[in-house]
Protein backbone atom coordinates (compact mmCIF):
# COMPACT_ATOMS: atom_id res chain seq x y z
CA UNK A 1 0.00 0.00 0.00
CA UNK A 2 1.79 3.11 -1.31
CA UNK A 3 1.25 6.75 -0.74
CA UNK A 4 -1.20 8.00 -3.34
CA UNK A 5 -2.94 11.55 -1.96
CA UNK A 6 -1.44 14.58 -1.03
CA UNK A 7 -3.98 17.52 0.75
CA UNK A 8 -3.48 20.73 0.80
CA UNK A 9 -5.41 22.93 2.82
CA UNK A 10 -4.91 26.89 3.24
CA UNK A 11 -4.87 27.99 6.65
CA UNK A 12 -7.07 30.72 7.89
CA UNK A 13 -7.74 31.22 4.51
CA UNK A 14 -9.73 34.84 3.99
CA UNK A 15 -7.67 36.43 7.24
CA UNK A 16 -4.45 35.32 5.60
CA UNK A 17 -4.88 37.20 2.62
CA UNK A 18 -5.66 40.09 4.31
CA UNK A 19 -2.76 39.92 5.92
CA UNK A 20 -0.81 39.71 2.27
CA UNK A 21 -2.62 42.57 0.76
CA UNK A 22 -2.15 44.86 4.42
CA UNK A 23 0.70 44.30 5.60
CA UNK A 24 -0.35 46.35 8.87
CA UNK A 25 -2.04 43.60 9.62
CA UNK A 26 0.88 40.75 9.94
CA UNK A 27 1.40 39.20 13.11
CA UNK A 28 -2.26 40.88 14.81
CA UNK A 29 -5.39 39.02 15.42
CA UNK A 30 -7.87 39.53 12.88
CA UNK A 31 -11.32 38.64 12.18
CA UNK A 32 -13.12 38.63 8.50
CA UNK A 33 -16.87 39.96 8.36
CA UNK A 34 -18.67 39.81 5.51
CA UNK A 35 -20.70 43.01 6.62
CA UNK A 36 -19.77 45.57 8.85
CA UNK A 37 -21.85 44.98 11.88
CA UNK A 38 -21.58 43.97 15.75
CA UNK A 39 -24.20 40.99 15.25
CA UNK A 40 -23.07 39.47 12.31
CA UNK A 41 -20.13 36.75 12.52
CA UNK A 42 -16.23 36.28 11.22
CA UNK A 43 -16.13 34.06 8.71
CA UNK A 44 -12.49 33.86 9.26
CA UNK A 45 -10.19 34.34 11.92
CA UNK A 46 -5.91 34.61 11.63
CA UNK A 47 -4.33 32.41 13.99
CA UNK A 48 -3.36 35.07 16.05
CA UNK A 49 -7.23 35.85 16.57
CA UNK A 50 -7.58 31.92 17.21
CA UNK A 51 -5.78 32.10 20.14
CA UNK A 52 -8.15 34.21 21.92
CA UNK A 53 -10.33 31.57 21.28
CA UNK A 54 -12.05 33.07 18.13
CA UNK A 55 -13.63 30.98 15.68
CA UNK A 56 -15.40 30.92 12.40
CA UNK A 57 -18.80 31.91 13.52
CA UNK A 58 -17.85 33.62 16.87
CA UNK A 59 -20.16 36.87 16.64
CA UNK A 60 -18.13 40.15 15.80
CA UNK A 61 -19.46 41.50 19.34
CA UNK A 62 -18.03 38.15 21.10
CA UNK A 63 -15.08 38.75 19.18
CA UNK A 64 -13.58 42.35 20.46
CA UNK A 65 -14.82 41.23 23.89
CA UNK A 66 -12.84 38.10 23.56
CA UNK A 67 -9.92 40.30 21.92
CA UNK A 68 -10.76 43.70 22.20
CA UNK A 69 -7.36 44.64 19.79
CA UNK A 70 -8.53 42.48 17.10
CA UNK A 71 -9.13 43.76 13.64
CA UNK A 72 -11.77 43.37 12.29
CA UNK A 73 -12.21 43.83 8.42
CA UNK A 74 -14.64 43.61 6.06
CA UNK A 75 -14.76 40.59 3.21
CA UNK A 76 -13.23 41.19 0.04
CA UNK A 77 -14.53 37.74 -1.74
CA UNK A 78 -13.39 38.80 -5.29
CA UNK A 79 -9.63 38.97 -4.29
CA UNK A 80 -9.89 35.50 -2.29
CA UNK A 81 -11.00 34.00 -5.31
CA UNK A 82 -8.17 35.63 -7.22
CA UNK A 83 -5.85 34.56 -4.90
CA UNK A 84 -7.73 30.82 -5.04
CA UNK A 85 -6.79 30.40 -8.78
CA UNK A 86 -2.87 31.83 -7.84
CA UNK A 87 -2.72 28.96 -5.58
CA UNK A 88 -4.05 26.14 -7.61
CA UNK A 89 -1.61 27.66 -10.68
CA UNK A 90 1.20 26.96 -8.12
CA UNK A 91 1.15 24.01 -7.23
CA UNK A 92 0.43 22.86 -10.73
CA UNK A 93 4.10 23.86 -11.26
CA UNK A 94 4.37 20.48 -9.56
CA UNK A 95 1.51 17.79 -9.50
CA UNK A 96 -1.85 18.04 -11.34
CA UNK A 97 -4.93 18.48 -8.94
CA UNK A 98 -7.34 15.97 -8.55
CA UNK A 99 -10.26 18.23 -7.43
CA UNK A 100 -10.45 21.42 -5.71
CA UNK A 101 -12.79 20.80 -2.96
CA UNK A 102 -13.50 24.10 -1.94
CA UNK A 103 -11.48 27.34 -1.84
CA UNK A 104 -8.99 26.42 0.80
CA UNK A 105 -8.91 22.43 0.09
CA UNK A 106 -7.30 20.54 -2.87
CA UNK A 107 -6.28 16.90 -3.08
CA UNK A 108 -3.56 15.64 -5.90
CA UNK A 109 -2.76 11.87 -6.79
CA UNK A 110 0.76 10.70 -6.43
CA UNK A 111 1.95 8.55 -8.67
CA UNK A 112 5.34 6.58 -9.54
CA UNK A 113 8.49 7.54 -7.51
CA UNK A 114 5.98 10.53 -5.97
CA UNK A 115 4.37 7.67 -3.72
CA UNK A 116 7.92 6.74 -1.72
CA UNK A 117 7.48 9.26 1.40
CA UNK A 118 10.79 11.14 0.99
CA UNK A 119 10.02 12.24 -2.85
CA UNK A 120 6.16 13.44 -1.60
CA UNK A 121 8.08 14.92 1.59
CA UNK A 122 10.67 16.93 -0.41
CA UNK A 123 7.43 18.05 -3.34
CA UNK A 124 5.37 19.05 -0.51
CA UNK A 125 8.36 21.29 0.92
CA UNK A 126 8.37 22.78 -2.81
CA UNK A 127 4.33 23.36 -2.94
CA UNK A 128 5.19 25.71 0.36
CA UNK A 129 8.34 27.35 -1.29
CA UNK A 130 6.65 28.36 -4.51
CA UNK A 131 3.57 29.45 -2.73
CA UNK A 132 5.45 31.70 -0.43
CA UNK A 133 7.69 32.69 -3.43
CA UNK A 134 4.73 32.85 -6.07
CA UNK A 135 1.83 34.08 -4.20
CA UNK A 136 2.24 35.35 -0.89
CA UNK A 137 4.52 35.14 2.57
CA UNK A 138 1.53 34.90 4.44
CA UNK A 139 -0.47 32.18 2.17
CA UNK A 140 0.79 29.23 4.72
CA UNK A 141 -0.53 25.67 4.22
CA UNK A 142 -0.99 22.73 5.98
CA UNK A 143 0.15 19.64 3.67
CA UNK A 144 -1.20 15.71 4.47
CA UNK A 145 0.36 13.35 2.39
CA UNK A 146 -1.82 9.40 3.24
CA UNK A 147 -2.49 6.36 1.33
CA UNK A 148 -6.13 7.77 0.34
CA UNK A 149 -7.32 11.00 0.22
CA UNK A 150 -9.49 10.50 3.24
CA UNK A 151 -6.54 9.98 5.32
CA UNK A 152 -4.60 13.16 3.38
CA UNK A 153 -7.18 15.37 4.87
CA UNK A 154 -6.98 14.14 8.38
CA UNK A 155 -3.20 14.56 8.54
CA UNK A 156 -3.78 17.84 6.96
CA UNK A 157 -5.49 19.32 9.78
CA UNK A 158 -3.24 17.24 12.53
CA UNK A 159 -0.37 20.09 12.50
CA UNK A 160 -1.82 23.68 11.87
CA UNK A 161 -0.55 25.82 10.69
CA UNK A 162 1.49 25.49 7.98
CA UNK A 163 2.32 22.05 8.52
CA UNK A 164 3.08 18.67 7.13
CA UNK A 165 2.17 15.02 8.19
CA UNK A 166 2.88 11.64 6.58
CA UNK A 167 0.45 8.74 7.18
CA UNK A 168 2.03 5.98 6.09
CA UNK A 169 0.26 2.33 5.72
CA UNK A 170 2.80 0.90 8.92
CA UNK A 171 1.02 3.64 10.78
CA UNK A 172 -2.71 3.00 11.03
CA UNK A 173 -4.42 3.12 13.12
CA UNK A 174 -2.31 3.52 16.57
CA UNK A 175 -1.45 7.20 14.29
CA UNK A 176 -4.59 8.18 14.62
CA UNK A 177 -5.74 7.19 18.01
CA UNK A 178 -5.13 10.66 19.86
CA UNK A 179 -7.53 12.15 17.61
CA UNK A 180 -10.87 13.25 18.77
CA UNK A 181 -14.12 12.11 16.90
CA UNK A 182 -15.25 15.05 15.21
CA UNK A 183 -11.65 15.53 13.82
CA UNK A 184 -12.25 12.82 11.25
CA UNK A 185 -14.23 14.07 8.29
CA UNK A 186 -17.65 13.38 7.92
CA UNK A 187 -18.73 13.15 11.82
CA UNK A 188 -19.79 16.03 13.35
CA UNK A 189 -22.14 16.88 16.41
CA UNK A 190 -24.97 14.39 15.57
CA UNK A 191 -23.00 11.77 13.85
CA UNK A 192 -20.46 11.93 17.36
CA UNK A 193 -23.79 10.92 19.30
CA UNK A 194 -25.16 8.37 16.86
CA UNK A 195 -21.25 6.85 17.69
CA UNK A 196 -21.76 7.59 21.26
CA UNK A 197 -25.40 5.52 21.09
CA UNK A 198 -23.35 2.66 19.55
CA UNK A 199 -20.86 2.62 22.30
CA UNK A 200 -18.15 4.62 20.37
CA UNK A 201 -16.36 7.24 22.37
CA UNK A 202 -13.18 7.09 20.78
CA UNK A 203 -11.31 7.18 17.70
CA UNK A 204 -9.54 3.78 18.69
CA UNK A 205 -13.05 2.22 19.31
CA UNK A 206 -14.11 3.76 15.93
CA UNK A 207 -11.22 2.27 14.15
CA UNK A 208 -11.38 -1.48 16.48
CA UNK A 209 -15.26 -1.87 15.35
CA UNK A 210 -16.20 -4.06 12.53
CA UNK A 211 -17.69 -3.36 9.05
CA UNK A 212 -21.20 -4.27 10.45
CA UNK A 213 -21.08 -1.54 13.58
CA UNK A 214 -20.21 0.99 11.08
CA UNK A 215 -22.96 0.48 8.94
CA UNK A 216 -25.26 0.18 12.02
CA UNK A 217 -23.83 3.28 13.07
CA UNK A 218 -23.72 5.24 9.58
CA UNK A 219 -27.47 3.51 8.56
CA UNK A 220 -25.86 2.82 5.08
CA UNK A 221 -23.02 2.23 3.11
CA UNK A 222 -20.83 4.75 4.23
CA UNK A 223 -20.28 3.34 7.63
CA UNK A 224 -18.17 0.40 5.09
CA UNK A 225 -16.66 3.21 3.29
CA UNK A 226 -15.29 4.42 6.35
CA UNK A 227 -14.00 1.23 7.62
CA UNK A 228 -11.90 0.90 4.40
CA UNK A 229 -11.03 4.39 4.38
CA UNK A 230 -9.19 4.54 7.91
CA UNK A 231 -7.36 1.02 6.94
CA UNK A 232 -5.60 3.35 3.82
CA UNK A 233 -7.90 1.68 1.02
CA UNK A 234 -8.81 3.36 -1.87
CA UNK A 235 -13.05 3.43 -1.98
CA UNK A 236 -14.38 4.46 -5.40
CA UNK A 237 -17.30 7.04 -4.04
CA UNK A 238 -19.75 7.51 -6.95
CA UNK A 239 -20.01 11.06 -8.31
CA UNK A 240 -22.74 12.93 -6.62
CA UNK A 241 -25.01 14.73 -8.64
CA UNK A 242 -25.83 18.62 -7.49
CA UNK A 243 -29.31 18.77 -6.37
CA UNK A 244 -29.27 22.46 -5.44
CA UNK A 245 -27.81 26.22 -5.83
CA UNK A 246 -28.45 29.37 -3.88
CA UNK A 247 -27.48 32.30 -2.78
CA UNK A 248 -28.33 33.98 0.92
CA UNK A 249 -26.97 36.97 2.56
CA UNK A 250 -26.62 38.70 6.19
CA UNK A 251 -28.24 42.12 6.24
CA UNK A 252 -26.61 45.06 7.25
CA UNK A 253 -28.75 47.01 9.95
CA UNK A 254 -29.81 49.26 7.51
CA UNK A 255 -30.87 46.88 5.36
CA UNK A 256 -33.57 45.01 7.19
CA UNK A 257 -36.36 46.47 6.23
CA UNK A 258 -39.17 44.76 4.23
CA UNK A 259 -38.67 46.40 0.89
CA UNK A 260 -34.87 46.82 0.89
CA UNK A 261 -34.40 42.97 2.00
CA UNK A 262 -36.89 42.02 -0.98
CA UNK A 263 -35.22 43.82 -3.34
CA UNK A 264 -31.89 41.90 -2.18
CA UNK A 265 -33.74 39.00 -2.75
CA UNK A 266 -34.55 39.85 -5.97
CA UNK A 267 -30.70 40.41 -6.41
CA UNK A 268 -29.83 37.16 -5.25
CA UNK A 269 -32.52 35.03 -7.39
CA UNK A 270 -31.78 36.72 -10.23
CA UNK A 271 -27.97 35.55 -9.92
CA UNK A 272 -28.89 32.15 -9.06
CA UNK A 273 -30.68 31.60 -12.26
CA UNK A 274 -27.98 32.95 -13.99
CA UNK A 275 -25.97 30.19 -12.86
CA UNK A 276 -28.76 27.90 -13.76
CA UNK A 277 -28.39 28.52 -17.23
CA UNK A 278 -24.50 28.70 -17.28
CA UNK A 279 -24.98 25.49 -15.77
CA UNK A 280 -27.54 23.89 -17.94
CA UNK A 281 -29.97 23.04 -15.65
CA UNK A 282 -33.51 23.40 -14.45
CA UNK A 283 -35.28 23.69 -10.91
CA UNK A 284 -38.29 22.51 -10.05
CA UNK A 285 -38.47 23.85 -6.99
CA UNK A 286 -38.26 27.70 -5.42
CA UNK A 287 -36.89 28.25 -1.39
CA UNK A 288 -37.31 31.12 0.43
CA UNK A 289 -35.17 31.42 3.82
CA UNK A 290 -35.80 34.08 6.41
CA UNK A 291 -33.99 34.68 9.69
CA UNK A 292 -34.79 36.96 11.99
CA UNK A 293 -32.93 39.25 14.57
CA UNK A 294 -34.22 37.50 17.34
CA UNK A 295 -33.05 33.97 15.70
CA UNK A 296 -36.20 32.44 14.71
CA UNK A 297 -36.35 31.38 11.07
CA UNK A 298 -38.85 30.67 8.82
CA UNK A 299 -38.82 29.12 5.31
CA UNK A 300 -41.26 27.82 2.44
CA UNK A 301 -41.03 26.43 -1.06
CA UNK A 302 -43.29 26.56 -3.99
CA UNK A 303 -43.27 23.79 -6.25
CA UNK A 304 -42.46 24.83 -10.42
CA UNK A 305 -42.94 23.37 -13.46
CA UNK A 306 -38.89 22.70 -14.84
CA UNK A 307 -37.39 26.17 -15.54
CA UNK A 308 -34.61 28.26 -16.04
CA UNK A 309 -36.48 31.48 -16.59
CA UNK A 310 -35.93 34.47 -14.30
CA UNK A 311 -39.28 36.09 -15.07
CA UNK A 312 -41.04 32.87 -13.88
CA UNK A 313 -38.93 32.52 -10.32
CA UNK A 314 -39.43 35.96 -9.60
CA UNK A 315 -42.91 35.71 -9.46
CA UNK A 316 -42.71 32.54 -7.11
CA UNK A 317 -40.40 34.82 -5.40
CA UNK A 318 -43.09 37.41 -4.74
CA UNK A 319 -45.71 34.67 -4.11
CA UNK A 320 -43.73 33.56 -1.32
CA UNK A 321 -42.46 36.71 -0.19
CA UNK A 322 -46.16 37.74 0.38
CA UNK A 323 -46.37 34.07 2.70
CA UNK A 324 -43.90 35.18 4.93
CA UNK A 325 -44.99 35.91 8.76
CA UNK A 326 -46.75 38.63 9.84
CA UNK A 327 -43.93 39.77 12.15
CA UNK A 328 -41.99 43.35 13.09
CA UNK A 329 -39.29 41.66 14.18
CA UNK A 330 -36.36 42.87 11.70
CA UNK A 331 -34.56 40.07 9.34
CA UNK A 332 -31.32 39.08 9.96
CA UNK A 333 -30.41 36.93 6.92
CA UNK A 334 -32.27 36.11 4.33
CA UNK A 335 -31.37 33.29 1.27
CA UNK A 336 -32.94 31.98 -2.01
CA UNK A 337 -32.29 27.55 -2.77
CA UNK A 338 -33.21 26.51 -6.75
CA UNK A 339 -33.59 22.70 -5.36
CA UNK A 340 -35.40 19.70 -7.75
CA UNK A 341 -32.60 20.94 -10.15
CA UNK A 342 -32.19 18.66 -13.63
CA UNK A 343 -30.38 18.37 -16.92
CA UNK A 344 -31.87 20.92 -19.41
CA UNK A 345 -30.83 18.59 -22.27
CA UNK A 346 -32.52 15.53 -20.56
CA UNK A 347 -35.81 17.50 -20.32
CA UNK A 348 -37.64 19.16 -23.19
CA UNK A 349 -39.33 22.16 -22.00
CA UNK A 350 -43.69 22.81 -22.83
CA UNK A 351 -43.90 24.17 -26.17
CA UNK A 352 -47.27 25.75 -24.41
CA UNK A 353 -45.00 27.02 -20.90
CA UNK A 354 -44.96 30.86 -20.58
CA UNK A 355 -41.43 30.74 -19.95
CA UNK A 356 -40.86 29.53 -23.13
CA UNK A 357 -41.18 33.25 -24.64
CA UNK A 358 -38.92 34.66 -22.19
CA UNK A 359 -35.89 32.07 -23.69
CA UNK A 360 -34.26 34.78 -25.93
CA UNK A 361 -34.72 37.45 -23.08
CA UNK A 362 -32.63 35.53 -21.02
CA UNK A 363 -30.11 34.89 -23.37
CA UNK A 364 -29.68 38.48 -24.56
CA UNK A 365 -29.30 39.52 -20.45
CA UNK A 366 -26.70 36.65 -20.37
CA UNK A 367 -24.81 37.74 -22.74
CA UNK A 368 -24.69 41.48 -22.26
CA UNK A 369 -23.65 40.77 -18.88
CA UNK A 370 -20.86 38.31 -19.61
CA UNK A 371 -19.48 41.22 -22.03
CA UNK A 372 -19.82 44.49 -20.07
CA UNK A 373 -20.00 43.02 -16.58
CA UNK A 374 -22.76 41.88 -13.89
CA UNK A 375 -25.50 44.26 -13.50
CA UNK A 376 -25.37 45.74 -16.58
CA UNK A 377 -29.09 44.76 -17.28
CA UNK A 378 -30.85 43.75 -14.49
CA UNK A 379 -34.50 43.26 -13.85
CA UNK A 380 -35.94 46.26 -11.96
CA UNK A 381 -36.81 44.37 -8.50
CA UNK A 382 -33.04 44.35 -7.96
CA UNK A 383 -32.84 48.29 -8.20
CA UNK A 384 -32.90 49.00 -4.51
CA UNK A 385 -30.30 46.70 -3.89
CA UNK A 386 -27.71 47.77 -6.67
CA UNK A 387 -25.32 48.40 -3.46
CA UNK A 388 -26.21 45.31 -1.44
CA UNK A 389 -25.57 41.76 -1.48
CA UNK A 390 -22.03 41.37 -3.10
CA UNK A 391 -20.87 38.27 -4.25
CA UNK A 392 -20.06 35.92 -1.57
CA UNK A 393 -18.00 32.19 -1.45
CA UNK A 394 -19.72 29.34 0.19
CA UNK A 395 -18.09 26.26 1.51
CA UNK A 396 -17.98 24.22 -1.90
CA UNK A 397 -18.62 26.67 -4.58
CA UNK A 398 -15.96 28.88 -6.20
CA UNK A 399 -17.33 31.57 -7.74
CA UNK A 400 -16.60 32.64 -11.17
CA UNK A 401 -16.00 36.40 -10.87
CA UNK A 402 -17.21 36.78 -14.81
CA UNK A 403 -20.65 35.00 -14.39
CA UNK A 404 -21.31 36.19 -10.54
CA UNK A 405 -19.16 39.06 -9.83
CA UNK A 406 -20.60 42.61 -9.22
CA UNK A 407 -17.81 44.71 -11.39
Amino acid sequence: MALQSLFIDFNSYFASVEQQLRPELRGKPVGVAPVMAETTCCIAASYEAKAFGIRTGTQVREARRLCPGIEIVHARPPLYVGFHHKLVAAVRMFLDVDKVLSIDEMVCSLTGELQQRDNAVALAKQIKNAIRALVGTELRSSIGIAPNGYLAKVASKMQKPDGLVVIEPNDLPEILFRLELQDLHGIGKRMEQRLHDCGIHTVEQLCNANKRQLQHAWRGIAGERLYDLLRGRQVYTPPTQRSSLGHSHVLSPDARRGDLAFAILNKLLQKAATRLRHDGLLTGCLWLHLKYLDKNGWQNKLILDATDDTLTLLHGLKQLWQRRPDTKTPLLRVGVVLADLSDQQQQSLSLFAEDTRHVPLNRAVDKINERFGRHTVYFGGAHQARENAPMRIAFTHIPDLKLEGDA
